[in-house]
């Protein structure tokens, strides 16, 4: 076990205690107010805790993982240390709510309860930055063929590439327009044009943004104008836009069929039925 998941065990502890003292503080009249400082000492123990687990979390984080954080946006400023301390605090935490609640569940579910919320708590950072991760490259593929376009205009027009990468996050809404305008910022503050694009790429998954900076690189390093390259990404980018509108709507498409009969097969037979009903009414 990591020192970050022990420490986030230490934190969950605390936290559970000073909770328990916040719900039991005020049936206990008067000598409630003696126990404020009780209280504050525990809120100041428990964020010394979150400070030693975010830099012993830093120690323990995987090398893959500023990945994967990088492409979920780095959702509230968060590094891999606070995911590596969040899922130690998450499997504690889910831990004590299963033990809390087990004698609740009949049969054997208390069990599997216990034996799967840290499990479960332990891996709920994970998933939440994988989904975040797939909902971002979805918007910024539906994004990146107007941003190339845009983005050709102003290189045509004269713009260099970092400006033109601004104007392109000024004028767009989304988030592709706040990457590149980030970008385009770091640019400006004097940062390496390969180390902005690699961070570029980092936070934008997919392939778009990729051949993007791949395309960038080669015109720095060759000297090549980079409208026609930009031209011809923005039409792949509008071929894969409608490649996988297509099979979203094929694969939607047996699940309407499936939503229709169920809708519409009950109303015929109901329709049946009532038409039969009335026949046998009228032959009586």
């Amino acid at each position: 076990m990591s020192p970050a998941i022990l420490l986030a065990v230490a934190a969950a502890v605390s936290a559970a205690a000073a909770m328990t003292e916040l719900l039991a503080a005020p049936r206990r009249g008067r000598r409630a107010a003696p126990q404020i400082g009780h209280l504050a000492g525990m809120t100041v123990l428990l964020a010394r805790l979150a400070r030693l687990a975010r830099r012993a979390g830093r120690r323990a984080a995987p090398r893959d993982l500023e990945a994967r954080l990088a492409a979920a946006g780095a959702p509230a400023g968060l590094t891999a240390g606070d995911v590596v301390a969040l899922k130690g605090a998450g499997a504690v935490g889910a831990l004590l709510c299963a033990f809390t609640l087990h004698g609740l569940l009949p049969g054997r579910l208390g069990l599997a309860a216990l034996l799967g919320a840290p499990v479960a708590g332990y891996l709920a950072p994970e998933l939440v930055l994988a989904r975040r991760a797939r909902a971002r490259e979805r918007q910024i593929a539906a994004e990146i063929a107007d941003a190339l376009d845009l983005l050709r205009v102003a290189v045509g027009a004269g713009l260099p590439v970092g400006r033109a990468i601004g104007e392109v996050g000024r004028r767009m809404r989304g988030v592709l327009a706040g990457e590149l305008a980030a970008a385009s910022a770091r640019l400006q503050l004097g940062a390496p044009r390969g180390e902005v694009l690699s961070t570029l790429v980092a936070r934008c998954p997919g392939s778009g943004v990729a051949t993007l900076a791949a395309a960038i690189a080669r015109s720095d390093r060759h000297g090549a104008p980079l409208a026609p390259a930009l031209t011809s990404l923005a039409s792949e980018a509008r071929a894969e836009q409608s490649r996988r509108l297509r099979d979203d709507a094929a694969r939607a498409a047996p699940k309407i069929q499936l939503v229709v009969a169920l809708v519409l097969v009950p109303a015929v037979m109901l329709l049946v039925g009532a038409v039969l009903v009335q026949g046998l009414g009228g032959s009586n």
